[in-house]
Parts: structure tokens; sequence; C-alpha cells
């Protein structure tokens, strides 16, 4: 479990204080599901039975290395383009096993996220962070001030979000240490210190452009969401 009972309320309270000094709206999810990379599984199994054959030619591989009763069978009464075909037959059955078995342990280990290149796995986290961010109904809010804290737990990485009305004000740039604090907590072990902290910085930053008002409604839950 990444977060117990106490983090929770640590988290609840800290989005309670920072949205009390700002007419913005902060919703922090985090991902505790792994995702699996289909696409790099695919391309790793595919990539190694592609090799196989190359791999034969270079080490001098024949059936018999796999087959103890290869060099035995009668190939006298077999013509030469018959015996061809079987160690075809036998190394395709080979690939297909092997793609199989890379496929499955890309599948079902880390093996395919640790071989995705990074641009790749941060595109998939923004692009569920964006779908979060709708689903959510923070572009729903009056002043469109929303601000979506999102962690991918399993692939650390961070994305900060924010709609249009705090775009058109605060730069990316400052979200910077927002995200570093994010990531920091992730690494260190320590999430739920990690995400208080960024709360705080985004609450600072949300309140030097949108301060609070006379009536400061609080639109969004100020839970933590895990998904």
């Amino acid at each position: 479990m990444l977060f117990t009972d106490a983090d929770r309320a640590r988290i609840s309270a800290a989005i309670s204080e920072a949205e009390s000094r700002t007419s913005g709206e902060i919703v922090v999810i985090v991902s505790t599901t792994p995702h699996r990379y289909a696409s790099s599984a695919l391309t790793i199994a595919s990539l190694a039975a592609l090799a196989l054959p190359f791999t034969a030619v270079l080490f001098g591989w024949s059936p018999a290395d796999l087959l103890p009763d290869w060099e035995t069978m009668n190939w006298d009464t077999m013509s030469a383009e018959a015996h061809e075909r079987r160690s075809l037959e036998v190394l395709i059955i080979i690939q297909a096993l092997l793609f199989a078995g890379v496929l499955a342990l890309g599948w079902f280990t880390p093996l395919a996220r640790a071989l995705t290149p990074q641009g790749l796995r941060r595109d998939r986290v923004h692009a569920a962070a964006l779908s979060q961010f709708r689903a959510r109904g923070l572009e729903a809010t009056a002043g469109r001030t929303g601000v979506l804290l999102y962690i991918d737990e399993p692939d650390h990485i961070a994305e900060v979000i924010a709609d249009t009305g705090i775009f058109a004000r605060v730069s990316p740039d400052h979200w910077a240490d927002t995200v570093d604090a994010l990531i920091d907590g992730i690494r260190a072990g320590k999430p739920a210190d990690g995400l208080v902290a960024a709360i705080g910085l985004a609450g600072a930053v949300l309140s030097q452009h949108f301060p609070a008002g006379t009536e400061n409604r609080n639109e969004l839950p100020d839970h933590l969401i895990e998904i």
C-alpha cells in the first residue's frame, strides 16, 4: 500500500489549507497500477525471434543442438530439399516459442517498461493525466482555475496540468519545483511528504495570482484520489 490513512488525512488537510488562500482548485491523483507497454513487448519479442536465424548462422547452430535424435534420423531416404524443409520447420517452431516466451516476459514483468524510451513513457503519462483532468471535472470550475497534480507511481513520472485561466497567467516553468517535490518524495520512499510539499508549492503559486475571494467555494474534492 502506497499511503496509510494518516497519510491520506495529511494530504487532504494540505489541500484544504492551500485552497483556503486561493480561488484555485487543487486535485491530487495517484496512479499505482503498472501500465503494460504492449507495443514494446511485441517489438522486443519480434526482434528476438527475427534475430534467431542470424544468431544460428553466427554460432554455427544446428537442429541437432536442440534435438538429440536429430542425427540418428534416416536422412538417406530423405532428399536434400526435404532435409532443408525439415530444418526450416524446426527453426520456425523455435522462433515461435521464443517469440511467445519473450512476449510473456515483457507482458508480465517490468522488462517492457524498462526498455520503453523515457519520452514515450512521459507521453503516455501525460495523456493519462489529461484524461483524468477532463473526467474529474477540472474544466468545469467557475474561473477555469483547476490544477491537477498527477503522479504515476510505477513510472516515477509526475504531471501538473492547469486549466486555461491559470495557464494564461502562470508560466509552465513555475511548476518545475512542484514536479520536483513530487518525484523526490516518491524516490525517497516518502510519497506523502512529497505530495504535501508539492501541494504547498502549488498553493503558494495560486495564491499569488488567484487570491481567495469573499466567496471561496470548494468546487472539487480535497481528498487524495487513488486509481
